[in-house]
């Protein structure tokens, strides 16, 4: 697939005369042009290139240009497609808007009208795709800022992320399930050159072995018994983009050898293809398993793992990173009752207490999975203790030497009333008993900033 493909047009017309008039007439405007005079040609094109419009004739040899374009649309979604019609034929032209057309056009038609729809569908295309884009920006909230990362463990991992997002690196992730392995990968996407691209997530262990490679690659019709039409795969629909793999531990060793070919030759051929396909894509892989352990065991193919280990990134588990429970905690709550239409105030300070002491092996996940029962069940506006958890008997900690035990107390009791009072200093040093001056001594002494505190609801 070629890189330059926001020039580049597709015309598909069964008179060869046509095709000759409609290609001067788009090259002098300054567009690449590329013409078929069958179906079987024009879907070939598609399979091996990008365009950024198609023009397609209604009527044609062998079928119509509506289930042309439907099967052009299962190669490219993406591609805008304008229909030429045949004076008189309306039916036809409201049908094949009503079936993905951006528009159509009537022959013999005014040559400044084709340009000016032309120019109208890729205008419109580009906004759709930064609408997409900006509503991936509101729903997902995958910006770093709104990375709730107050502990240090994730400051360092953003700090990493920052410095290899504009790179076309290979980005591998590792860390439990319920870290938030897809939240990194999304931000790396949307703070990269190719924020304006697609991004392509899909989890192997979901997908059966055997449809796991069509659906990375895609297929041509008949490549096997089900396959009714062609299909693009997820490789050239992240064209330009970023692909997201998912549990890339989880997927076979025959897969893995086709993958490994695309890293490094950036193509690939679908399923019953003798064709290559060139893609232009930025990878991101994730996994919940050891990988190393993996190879040395044979699961996993050693040349692919040193192609994907190029820029590591561990997100460490909740348990690690106790001083992001509050603030995640908040920030679940806010979004859920807002959601469930709840007046929610927050949480008692023995919610937090317990929330604190237990060690989520669920991690991010089972933390909102907790949060939204407690909403849905509660009749109050305070979360309280008794139905955080309710199931949960807090796991029993080993003893640790008395002034150890005595630090991460007083370390947890500053921590919980900087929270209550949102950084406000003298309202936390009237509630602990202390004078002002002191209570900043034990700040500094466990490394704990007011600012860090304040105004959470604005973080987030």
């Amino acid at each position: 697939m070629s890189t330059r493909s926001s020039k580049k047009i597709l015309v598909v017309d069964d008179d060869s005369n046509f095709l000759k008039l409609i290609r001067i007439r788009l090259e002098l405007a300054g567009y690449e042009v590329a013409t078929a005079l069958n179906e079987d040609e024009a879907i070939a094109i598609a399979k091996g290139e990008i365009f950024a419009l198609s023009i397609v004739d209604l009527k044609l040899v062998n079928r119509d240009g509506i289930s042309l374009m439907e099967e052009m649309h299962s190669i490219n979604p993406y591609m805008p497609i304008i229909i030429l019609t045949a004076h008189g034929s309306i039916e036809g032209a409201v049908e094949a808007t009503k079936k993905g057309a951006f528009n159509f056009l009537n022959k013999p038609f005014d040559p400044k009208e084709l340009l000016l729809q032309i120019q109208r569908a890729m205008e419109n295309q580009r906004l759709v795709s930064e609408v997409k884009r900006l509503e991936g920006l509101l729903k997902g909230r995958y910006d770093f800022k709104n990375i709730i990362a107050r502990s240090e463990k994730m400051q360092r991992v953003l700090d990493l992320v920052s410095r290899v997002a504009e790179t076309d690196s290979t980005i591998y992730i590792s860390g439990e399930s319920g870290t938030g392995k897809e939240v990194v990968a999304k931000a790396i996407h949307l703070v990269s050159k190719r924020r304006d691209k697609p991004f392509v997530a899909i989890n192997c262990a979901a997908i059966p072995e055997t449809l796991l490679e069509s659906e990375l690659f895609g297929y041509e019709k008949g490549a096997f018994t089900d396959a009714k039409r062609s299909h693009g795969g997820l490789f050239a629909q992240s064209h330009q983009g970023t692909i997201f793999l998912d549990e890339i531990g989880d997927m076979s060793l025959s897969v893995q050898a086709k993958l490994l070919r695309v890293l490094q030759e950036r193509r690939f051929y679908p399923l019953g293809s003798g064709r290559p396909i060139e893609v232009d894509v930025r990878v991101i892989v994730a996994t919940n398993k050891d990988l190393e352990a993996e190879v040395k065991n044979g699961s996993f193919r050693e040349d692919l793992f040193y192609r994907i280990h190029v820029v590591p990134i561990d997100l460490p588990p909740l348990r690690q990173r106790k001083e992001d429970i509050p603030p995640l905690a908040e920030h679940f709550l806010r979004d859920i009752s807002q959601r469930m239409k709840k007046d929610m105030k927050g949480f008692s300070a023995m919610a937090v207490q317990k929330l604190m002491l237990y060690d989520w092996p669920g991690n991010v996940r089972e933390l909102e999975n907790t949060i939204e029962h407690a909403v849905a069940i509660t009749q109050h506006d305070v979360i309280s203790e008794e139905i955080i958890l309710p199931a949960k008997d807090l796991p029993a900690k080993p003893l640790k030497p008395l002034k150890e035990a005595v630090e991460d107390f007083r370390k947890g009791y500053l921590v919980r009333l900087l929270e209550f009072t949102k950084g406000n200093v003298s309202k936390a040093a009237e509630m602990a008993g202390r004078y002002r001056a002191d209570f900043y001594n034990l700040l500094k002494k466990h490394n704990l900033k007011p600012e860090d505190f304040k105004d959470l609801d604005k973080e987030k």
